[in-house]
Parts: C-alpha cells; sequence; structure tokens
C-alpha cells in the first residue's frame, strides 16, 4: 500500500532534503527509521526538494510498503525513531497511483527576517536578521504584483531544470509582526531558489533602494541580472502543500 506523510524538520543539519552525495540530508535520516521499523530498505517519493539550511513544516512525501501497522500508526512509530529536528505529523493511506510531485499541487512558503539591531539566539537558525530598518507597507504592495500567471525567469537561479517559467501565484503579502517581517506566497509551483530571490528583493525594496512598483518591471526583464540577491536558506519555510484532487487530504 502507498502511504502518505506529512513531514517537518529543521533543515539547519542538513544538505537539504533529497539525498545528496556530500552530507546528510533528510531522505537519508528518514529512510533509515523506514528500513528500522520494516526491517527493509524503503523508497521515499517526496513532493518538495528543499535545498540546505531550508525547513519545513508540511512537506509530503510517498512510500510503498505491505504492513500490519494502520496507517494512522506510522507517524509515531517513525517519530520513536527519528530525531527531535525531523517529525511526521500525518501518516494516511492514499491510492497506489498518487505521486506527490505529478499531481496538481498547492504550496506555501514563508519567509521570516528579523528587523532590529541585534539577532536572536533562540531564533538563530530559522529567520535571516536584517539591521535596516524594513518598510513592510512596501515590502507588502511590491509582493502583490506577483499575483497572477507570470514568467518568472528573472527570479530563477542558474541550472533550474523546468520545462517552463511561468507559474501562478494565488497569494503573497508581507506583514510585520513586532521585529519580525514575514513574507508569504502561495502557487502552483516554484522555480528553483525562487523564493528566496523574491525574498531578497523585497529586501532591497523595503530598505528603499527601489520602489515597489520595481517588482513589475523586473517580472517583465526576464532577467535574473535585473532581480535582488538570493536570500539565506535559514529564513525559509516549506509551510504546506496541498492537492485540490484529494481534498481529503486537507
Amino acid at each position: 500500500m502507498r502511504i502518505l506523510i506529512r513531514i517537518a524538520y529543521d533543515g539547519t543539519n542538513y544538505s537539504g532534503f533529497q539525498s545528496q552525495k556530500n552530507g546528510v540530508a533528510v531522505q537519508d535520516v528518514l529512510g533509515s527509521a523506514l528500513c528500522d521499523l520494516f526491517g527493509h530498505p524503503v523508497k521515499t517519493i517526496s513532493a518538495s526538494r528543499t535545498d540546505a539550511g531550508v525547513h519545513a513544516e508540511g512537506n509530503v512525501c510517498v512510500f510503498d510498503v505491505e504492513t500490519r501497522i494502520a496507517a494512522g500508526k506510522i507517524a509515531f512509530a517513525l517519530n520513536a525513531r527519528l530525531p527531535e529536528d525531523i517529525r511526521i505529523v500525518e501518516s494516511v493511506r492514499v491510492p497506489d497511483a498518487f505521486h506527490p510531485r505529478f499531481q496538481d499541487t498547492v504550496k506555501t512558503y514563508e519567509y521570516r527576517i528579523l528587523n532590529r539591531a541585534h539577532p536572536d539566539p533562540l531564533t538563530r537558525n530559522c529567520e535571516m536578521h536584517y539591521y535596516y530598518a524594513l518598510d513592510a507597507q512596501k515590502m507588502d504592495e511590491a509582493a502583490r504584483y506577483l499575483i497572477g500567471e507570470h514568467d518568472f525567469l528573472s527570479f530563477c537561479a542558474a541550472g533550474y531544470s523546468s520545462k517552463t517559467t511561468v507559474r501562478t501565484i494565488f497569494r503573497a503579502g508581507v506583514v510585520r509582526e513586532g521585529d519580525r517581517v514575514v513574507f508569504s506566497i502561495t502557487g502552483t509551483g516554484f522555480l528553483y531558489n525562487m523564493v528566496r530571490i523574491i525574498a531578497g528583493t523585497l529586501i532591497e525594496i523595503g530598505a528603499g533602494k527601489y520602489p515597489p512598483e520595481r517588482m513589475k518591471e523586473i517580472l517583465a526583464a526576464r532577467d535574473r541580472s535585473a532581480a535582488g540577491p538570493t536570500a539565506v536558506a535559514k529564513g525559509l519555510v516549506l509551510m504546506e502543500i496541498r492537492y485540490p484532487d484529494y481534498p481529503e487530504l486537507g
């Protein structure tokens, strides 16, 4: 049977989700826990291959296994075998044909910025620290230019393998919560480093380097050099992945 798990992790100590030649990935640790639980290697397929240092509250994986353990209990069994920085938050059975990357998806990311003079040692691994004042209202205005269907080539890092750079964004905005500025974006999918490049661009706008309208010009340019820098990985969190064709998955 095919099992879907929602997995949360602190990406600080990992070389991303997907197994790499160099470094320990979240997939490696998950694979060891699955092997220990079921007594043999289990192949996992993820919905998102988050980069080194990127975190997740709701990445999705599937795997095939024959077991008498109830699907809903697999999360508890795996968590007993996983380190504290990786947790399974749900485990459910799905149709054998379900594939986490080939279904229609809606993904939400957040980029978190601590905007004050000094960093916070308690949250240093899960947010970017930015010293200079940011205008969250202007950042929010700029982010709204992203909503709709656009060619996001300007916000894609070199080496991408996607057949098209066109994506649809349903929601995008920036809010200030005390000393923290949070950029949130929801869409059908995202290009390589797309959210981090957008975040880097929004920071430049928030710092007063460009007006909010600059975002529209960057989209039209279809040129990576027109956008801002790639923001550091630790501020990025994959919040959730939803499957419109499978409402029972939440």
